[in-house]
């Protein structure tokens, strides 16, 4: 549907609607292709900078992370030399720490749907986008507009304000209206039509929305709608098919046919610019998921979804490469001329309505000074603190006894410390940057035993195994499955265990515990009436479906310092100090999990 740059979200006055057009105008055919890409920045060297925009004339930059500083001067040099000014978008999810290294984790969206209050979801809409407008970012990839029906899906567990429709709404609409409190910042919301349904993650598979069309209006389609209402400036696209509405748009279509909305006309053009009146701007999500790579070869794909009704496209593989690859649609005829200048116009009103055209390329980007003062500021700290005082679940308390947890009662405490498959990826390191080097159990320990309890980590058999292996002994793996210490031991060697379930998601097929040992070993706790086991899941909230046996289970949604400060404290006051509400369903639809 063409652009009204008058109308929601843009309201563009007489002289903003003129530059936007002045400057399509003055563009060249290869400037015009340039503004349709997001780049992602691979260095932040001055000459690698100027180039992506001395000629590749990109509309937009997402980047990598790096400090509060870094990336400072980095979008100041950005700006500085792009004739036209830049989007620059960051993933603020969470907090200021999804634009810079070193900015506050206000918090999950799992856990502020788990306070039941909206007033935090604008808090972080606000906070986390302050600290990204104090560095030179405009737009946030946020808020995450799914919903958490399958507990399976590895990839949302952390990312959704929970399993009701309402609470999403009320949610994505808060982030957003705190994010708009931030003078010329901008939301994107993700990831339409929805994800949440299927088991997979679209970056290592295909994901489909299996809903029917009746369906999908009443949970993401009125999410979306309500946003759009509310003034949501963009959209970004998943790599998520919905062949309810695929079908309806197009009752021809066969099954071979149907896309991801990244590539579905029916779905961006059909159903979002035009059934839905989404006046604002389309984006892909990473090119580089294999829900997207998977559907056809990328020189096709890159120009097909511009054509499909995205406007912008995120990222680079090769610069040269897809650039090219954009330029051939267009002259091919995939991508039209109304589609470009469509697009174009969408990205340049979105430009416009942030401020962009009325600033000097020198004050694109606040002064250092504003970055200092908010930067991981006291303000934003406390708010991630009372979102965690709020937010901590006691999901499962089956023995009333077991809490509160002082020295006096259970002065000695092992920490058996249980990770998933993404340890040994890009989780893992995130894991580790979150709690300053520390993994979560070492960082739990400290707070412990600044409260006067005794605490050791556990070290399961075959890590001793392993590590005898290395120092070049021969060892005999019967002792794996045989040589185990007496119950009596095992037991009477402490007063209580805390089993610290550290499962990130997201970058692999599952998000579940991976268990070292079981036959015996401590990882998985069989011991549950031997003594008492308070099982802590803090990141996925679903660990009850691999730990049924739980009798005393919580879920903190993170483990900043902040958070796990309030964990303890709670843990020490009793059951009464949780005040988290359950955001999803934690049992996983089992009815063994309550046992």
């Amino acid at each position: 549907m063409p652009v009204d740059m008058r109308a929601k979200p843009y309201y563009l006055d007489d002289e903003a609607v003129q530059w936007v057009e002045d400057t399509i105008a003055s563009m060249s055919l290869e400037e015009k292709i340039g503004q349709l890409f997001f780049n992602m920045g691979s260095s932040r060297t001055e000459e690698y900078l100027k180039m992506t925009v001395d000629k590749y004339h990109i509309g937009g930059i997402r980047y990598n992370p790096g400090t509060a500083a870094e990336v400072h001067e980095q979008n100041r040099i950005l700006q500085e030399n792009s004739k036209i000014p830049l989007i620059i978008a960051c993933n603020t999810e969470n907090g200021g720490n999804g634009a810079c290294s070193n900015g506050t984790m206000i918090g999950a969206q799992t856990k502020i749907g788990a306070t039941g209050d909206a007033k935090y979801a604008k808090a972080l809409g606000k906070m986390a986008n302050t600290e990204a407008a104090a560095i030179g970012c405009n737009l946030s990839f946020a808020p995450v507009s799914d919903i958490y029906y399958n507990w399976h899906n590895p990839v949302v567990g952390l990312r959704t304000y929970g399993n009701d429709p309402q609470r999403v709404m009320e949610m994505t609409q808060a982030y957003m209206e705190g994010a708009h409190e931030v003078p010329g910042f901008c939301c994107a919301a993700k990831h339409f039509p929805g994800d949440g349904l299927d088991d997979r993650d679209q970056h290592v598979a295909n994901s489909v929305n299996t809903f029917s069309c009746e369906e999908w209006d009443a949970t993401f389609g009125k999410i979306y709608a309500n946003l759009i209402d509310n003034g949501l400036e963009a959209i970004m696209a998943g790599h998520i098919m919905l062949p309810s509405y695929t079908r309806a748009m197009n009752p021809d279509i066969k099954d071979d046919d149907i896309m991801p909305a990244t590539l579905s006309k029916e779905l961006l053009t059909d159903l979002l610019k035009g059934k839905m009146g989404f006046n604002g701007m389309v984006l892909t999500d990473a090119s580089h998921m294999v829900g997207l790579t998977c559907r056809m070869k990328r020189s096709d794909m890159i120009p097909a979804a511009i054509a499909a009704g995205c406007d912008m496209f995120l990222f680079f593989n090769d610069m040269d490469e897809d650039f090219a690859s954009m330029m051939n649609g267009y002259k091919n005829g995939v991508i039209t001329d109304e589609r470009l200048d469509d697009a174009l116009h969408r990205i340049l009103a979105l430009k416009a309505h942030m401020g962009l055209h009325k600033k000097a390329r020198t004050e694109l980007v606040p002064p250092a000074a504003e970055m200092e003062r908010v930067i991981g500021c006291a303000a934003h700290r406390a708010m991630q603190k009372e979102i965690s005082e709020h937010a901590l679940t006691l999901v499962k308390y089956k023995d009333a006894d077991v809490l509160p947890m002082t020295p006096e009662k259970y002065r000695r405490i092992m920490i058996v410390y249980v990770t998933g498959l993404e340890a040994k990826g890009l989780g893992g390191a995130m894991k580790k940057l979150m709690g300053g080097g520390k993994n979560a159990a070492e960082s739990l320990k400290e707070k412990l035993e600044a409260k006067g309890f005794e605490v050791t980590l556990y070290e399961s058999p075959m890590d001793k195994i392993q590590k005898r292996i290395a120092a070049g002994e021969k060892v005999d793996f019967n002792i794996y499955f045989a040589g185990k210490d007496t119950i009596a031991d095992f037991v009477g060697a402490q007063d209580l265990i805390i089993t610290l379930v550290d499962v990130a998601g997201g970058f692999q097929a599952v998000a579940r515990p991976g268990f070292g040992m079981t036959k015996g070993g401590g990882e998985i706790p069989w011991y549950v009436f031997e003594l008492p086991v308070i099982v802590i899941g803090c990141q996925q909230p679903t660990i009850l479906a691999d730990i049924p046996q739980a009798r005393t289970y919580i879920n903190t949604y993170d483990s900043a310092p902040a958070t796990l400060d309030v964990l303890v404290d709670e843990l020490m006051a009793g059951p009464e100090a949780f005040k988290g509400k359950d955001p999803i369903d934690s049992f996983c639809g089992m009815w063994d999990t309550h046992l």
